[in-house]
């Protein structure tokens, strides 16, 4: 098996379930092959966002870089970074790295191709939302991405950061993300939801109004998990 390398603490709570997720696997499906080794860096997340608020994409890039880095002298022999986010420069440091990277848009891609999903709804952080980096994987597969609207955008970002990456979970928050979904649904026709911030599989916890919600953590997960044991 090869060691597996993670870039977490953006945000803690979603690291965590990085974790448990890769030992689960190993527990059970793969319980014959034991415990992989996995190295995490658990990086400063207000610095991460310093240079995501200012759209500072090349000192971003050149901060993950190291962490990978250090991921590769730990003895690394692949790595992840367990955050949507982050991914708006993953094609720049994919090209850099000493070692392999998975992203995680490419593997939710391939996921909802798997799926034959034809118009997914996307909710994750404002940046997520706003960018081209994860609708233009699934629109070369023929995937059709439909965002939240200007306000509700807004709301999603401010409950992601003032509790659900705190690990506040209130039944209100996750009502008004509910209502977000079911309008795309009615309004928009949606087939299936990203929850596109490694957050939200923690307070959206299971699929609505007959739609899938695609849990962006776990999707990358089995694509670590695969990685490790090829």
């Amino acid at each position: 098996m090869k060691t597996i390398g993670i870039i977490g603490g953006i945000g803690p709570e979603s690291t965590v379930d990085y974790y448990k997720e890769i030992i689960a696997a190993f527990h059970t499906k793969y319980s014959d092959l034991a415990y992989p080794e996995i190295i995490i860096y658990s990086v400063n997340m207000n610095e991460l966002m310093k240079f995501v608020e200012t759209k500072n994409w090349s000192e971003l890039s050149e901060w993950l870089l190291e962490k990978i880095i250090s991921l590769h002298h730990a003895g690394s022999e692949f790595a992840a970074i367990a955050s949507n986010t982050p991914h708006i420069i993953f094609d720049e440091i994919k090209t850099k790295s000493p070692i392999p990277l998975l992203s995680i848009v490419e593997a939710t891609c391939n996921k909802a191709k798997e799926m034959g999903l034809k118009n997914v709804g996307l909710m994750g952080t404002k940046l997520t939302m706003e960018a081209e980096f994860y609708k233009k994987p699934f629109i070369s597969k023929g995937i059709s991405v439909v965002v939240p609207l200007e306000e509700e955008q807004q709301l999603i970002h401010h409950k992601l950061f003032s509790e659900i990456e705190l690990g506040i979970f209130k039944d209100s928050t996750r009502e008004e993300l509910l209502s977000i979904t079911k309008r795309m649904v009615d309004e928009k026709g949606i087939d299936a939801l990203i929850l596109g911030c490694t957050e939200l599989p923690l307070i959206l916890t299971q699929s609505k109004f007959r739609i899938p919600f695609l849990n962006t953590s776990a999707i990358h997960c089995e694509s670590i998990i695969t990685h490790c044991i090829e």
